[in-house]
């Protein structure tokens, strides 16, 4: 090995460390590549129809969107908050449904009592000092989201200068290549967004329309938390699945075998006709990719990881199929 491939591999091993201690500013870096993406998608489109410059655009498009998430909140916000008000009401019925359908497994109250005896109050500690780490986690969580929305606006404000910025840093003979790769990761992560927020609004409407018909309570929150759960396929779809079983649960056993049916329903056709439909000139993610990509960047990054799972992993494989497959790849002979 000679001193160069040395210092090629130290500066790799360098490169690693600083992208692990740097990797909560990628995190927000990333985020407000996607939401800019997200706000370019609409001011494109209202770009094409109206002869407006971009920052006219942007701010079009952030006033519309302000004034239709106010018009929504005015004409959902009273049911929804009303309906988090029952489901308060609800919670003390629902633990007593369940202790009294525990109470009748003869090997739970075993596991009670052993868990009991081995409560004592030193182990509230720890949990004290969590509880203070959990706090000071929002509160971060919350300044970096404020960071990542204002970094947002920035890039939708003039994404060229940020794409020239990209590839003035890649070498002369090869920079056309990865111009077409931005355009291309651009056209991906557009689609899939605006594919995945079609589909989110339509498990929601169908959820709520379905859960209405039910007469369900809370059909509002429980379609919405549907609705909003689709951004985090595999897994979301299954957690939101809970809360209308649970209330469910409350009615009838008949009223949940039908709550169990409606959501395998449209699970089955969000998965298998919406996002195939609506993803089919973008990219479409394999479940296993997709389920992969949650688990590993939840255990590395928690909840942020999880939710930008997903369109990290869009980008990455329009990455490699240029990159590896195009560039390498199909040029092994």
């Amino acid at each position: 090995m000679n001193a160069r491939t040395m210092l090629g591999a130290l500066a790799l091993i360098v490169l690693g460390l600083l992208t692990w201690e740097l990797r909560w500013v990628l995190l927000v870096l990333f985020g407000a590549v996607v939401l800019a993406v997200a706000l370019d998608v609409p001011i494109t489109l209202l770009r094409r129809l109206l002869p407006l410059n971009r920052p006219v655009g942007l701010l079009v498009v952030l006033i519309v969107t302000i004034l239709a998430g106010g018009g929504l909140g005015q004409l959902l916000l009273p049911e929804l908050v009303q309906q988090v008000r029952q489901l308060g009401e609800l919670l003390p019925q629902l633990l007593l449904r369940l202790d009294s359908l525990t109470r009748s497994i003869s090997w739970l109250p075993d596991l009670e009592r052993s868990l009991l005896d081995s409560f004592s109050w030193e182990r509230l500690q720890p949990l004290g000092s969590q509880l203070l780490g959990f706090a000071g986690g929002a509160a971060s969580t919350t300044i970096q989201l404020l960071l990542m929305g204002l970094l947002a606006i920035l890039l939708a404000l003039d994404p060229r200068a940020h794409q020239r910025l990209a590839i003035a840093i890649t070498p002369s003979f090869y920079r056309s290549d990865i111009q077409a790769l931005l355009s291309h990761c651009r056209a991906a992560l557009g689609g899939w967004l605006a594919g995945m927020t079609i589909s989110a609004v339509s498990v929601f409407l169908l959820t709520w329309a379905g859960l209405a018909l039910l007469k369900v309570p809370l059909a509002l929150l429980s379609g919405l938390a549907c609705g909003l759960l689709t951004f985090v396929p595999t897994i979301g779809p299954t957690a939101a699945t809970l809360l209308p079983l649970s209330v469910a649960f409350l009615v009838s056993p008949t009223t949940v075998v039908q709550v169990l049916v409606l959501r395998l329903a449209l699970q089955n056709f969000e998965a298998f006709v919406i996002t195939p439909l609506l993803l089919s000139r973008t990219v479409n993610l394999l479940p296993t990719v997709a389920l992969m990509a949650q688990l590993s960047l939840g255990a590395l990054l928690g909840l942020p990881g999880v939710l930008l799972a997903l369109p990290l992993v869009v980008v990455l494989q329009v990455m490699c199929q240029q990159l590896v497959v195009k560039d390498v790849m199909d040029r092994w002979t």
